[in-house]
């Protein structure tokens, strides 16, 4: 059984050895750094870590000054608060002004389980890829966050890093290549292919196992970068397996979904169908019983795939 790690635990890894290569990096937390996984970077390296207590906007906007002023800012918090409460302050002062911030928010999707409807955020993947010039990432595992977000930090300009609360297993080798942009193939197929993201990358996985026992060959792709997205890969997928189904732990509605259909209807047209939220609100519970009420699980995607065969 593969090992299981959350993404936001590589996050607090990583964010200590960027500090280590990286003396210009400054680490920002809204009062909640021991969830975040902050917490490991403000024990290294203090004077260059600050709680700016529970005021996400103000955050965000001191984080635009740090990075006008020659910093690299990576600035933490739910993704409910971040790609929420301080929305007008990223596209703002962050993206208009194409500052050299990180926005990397954990706590994503219905996976924060038992905190409910009003912490579950199944918005920000959509909101934050209409800002112009913002890099979207979510990582899928432990190994493609560290590198991803190693990536993100040498690169200038605004990212948004879609981070996870639950453990998940880690997909990846350490020495296979994950790049910002480029989508991986995990599993290559015939019949149909599922472009998934984030935890529902092990998901697409596992529904192909079981749709290979039904006989149906499924190509599985991991599109961590939502924006910009991997065009290429895509209209490549729809024109040799003419089916696409995609899965995110996001509204249907301007996630990942909608990007590829975007990309989908102007390359190669062709049957889809989307997994995710479906224009509803969470609650509490535990993540693996929300994943299966939520039509979130292999079973779905393999079902929809199935559904395309017809």
């Amino acid at each position: 059984m593969a090992e299981k790690i959350a993404t936001r635990q590589a996050y607090g890894k990583t964010l200590v050895e960027l500090g280590r290569i990286n003396e210009n990096l400054v680490v920002m937390d809204a009062d909640l750094s021991k969830s975040t996984m902050t917490y490991e970077f403000s024990q290294a390296y203090p004077e260059r870590f600050f709680n700016m207590g529970i005021a996400e906007q103000n955050m965000y906007a001191a984080a635009a000054g740090l990075a006008v002023s020659g910093k690299v800012v990576c600035a933490s918090t739910f993704a409910m608060f971040a790609a929420g409460r301080a929305f007008e302050i990223i596209r703002n002062s962050i993206g208009y002004t194409r500052a050299n911030v990180k926005i990397c928010a954990t706590h994503a999707g219905i996976t924060v389980g038992e905190d409910g409807a009003t912490h579950q955020t199944f918005e920000d993947l959509a909101l934050m890829r209409t800002i112009p010039g913002m890099t979207v990432l979510n990582p899928s595992d432990a190994v493609s966050a560290e590198k991803l977000l190693m990536q993100a930090v040498a690169m200038n300009g605004p990212v948004y890093v879609r981070l996870g609360r639950a453990a998940v297993p880690v997909c990846y080798q350490e020495s296979d290549e994950i790049e910002i942009g480029k989508a991986n193939l995990l599993k290559d197929g015939s019949d149909v292919t599922i472009v998934a993201t984030g935890i529902m990358v092990n998901e697409a996985l596992i529904a192909a196992e079981e749709l290979k026992r039904d006989g149906i060959s499924a190509r599985v792709i991991d599109m961590h970068t939502i924006k910009p997205i991997d065009r290429e890969i895509i209209a490549k997928a729809a024109r040799e397996t003419g089916k696409i189904v995609t899965a995110e732990e996001h509204s249907v509605i301007g996630g990942l979904g909608a990007a590829v259909a975007e990309v989908v209807v102007t390359e190669c047209p062709v049957k889809m169908a989307m997994i995710g939220q479906k224009d509803t609100f969470g609650e509490s519970g535990k993540p693996s019983e929300l994943l299966e009420k939520y039509g979130m699980t292999a079973k779905d995607i393999a079902a929809a795939a199935k559904s395309l065969q017809d």
